[in-house]
């Protein structure tokens, strides 16, 4: 299992990875973050699922761009998706035929020479996809169930790149406390506006551990503060049957 998390707010896109891989009872650690960049054109790919699939389809994306060029990110998403139903002739009926399930999910981020704008897609293992926009300021794949909460009540268009990083980490750090395939070493890549430029940063256990544990106590001193004025209803009955026995 893994960790993807892509942002789009109206400033830029954000995304963090954790580094996790695991086969077996074997831990390894792998970049899960691709980065392509050139002139006027600047994307980012994260998978999860079969990193032997993801591998391949990276492989042959790559070698397309040798001698493609593409001026809207939409066009460099339909052309991952084809090097992933590439993968899918390729390989798909010899991997369900030893149990594994082709299950690649990818989000594709950027901004090419010719978009009006940044971008952000979901691309699915039939590779089909979905742009995330208005309404819809981030997508997580992989282990997506733990950590959703604080970016639904937190993130919108309009939160800063900075919001969106400390809400991504927290958002990481609560699927990293509620499972155990799921850990640092995190890459984060940040991509500003019209830039045409990501910066890649990897951070360690060392590096956070203090922000978590600050996180963990908030989160205590917070509730410790949540009224209790509705729970009397409650805690009142359990007094009446305490007296009537």
């Amino acid at each position: 299992m893994t960790y993807c998390l892509g942002i789009k707010v109206k400033e830029g896109l954000l995304a963090i990875a954790d580094t996790r891989i695991t086969s077996g009872t074997d831990t390894t650690v792998k970049k899960k973050i691709t980065i392509e960049q050139k002139d006027h054109f600047s994307l980012f790919i994260m998978t999860s699922g079969l990193r032997s699939a993801r591998d391949k389809a990276i492989v042959y994306f790559n070698e397309l761009l040798e001698t493609k060029d593409f001026n809207k990110m939409y066009k460099a998403v339909n052309a991952f998706g084809e090097q992933v139903k590439r993968v899918i002739a390729e390989d798909k009926a010899s991997l369900e035929a030893a149990g594994f399930r082709f299950d690649l999910n990818t989000i594709i981020g950027g901004q090419l020479k010719d978009d009006d704008e940044h971008k952000l897609f979901l691309l699915y293992p039939e590779g089909n996809w979905v742009e995330l926009g208005q309404g819809a300021p981030y997508v997580v794949i992989g282990n997506s169930g733990h950590g959703k909460a604080i970016l639904n009540r937190i993130l919108t268009e309009d939160s800063s790149l900075k919001l969106a990083l400390k809400t991504g980490f927290l958002s990481f750090d609560s699927t990293r406390v509620s499972s155990n395939n799921v850990d640092f070493p995190i890459d984060v890549a940040v991509y500003k506006k019209d830039s045409f430029d990501i910066i890649q940063q990897r951070y360690e256990k060392k590096d956070l551990e203090y922000i978590s544990a600050q996180w963990a106590e908030e989160l205590k001193l917070a509730l410790e503060h949540i009224s209790e004025d509705w729970m009397d209803t409650t805690f009142n009955k359990l007094e009446e049957i305490k007296t009537e026995s």
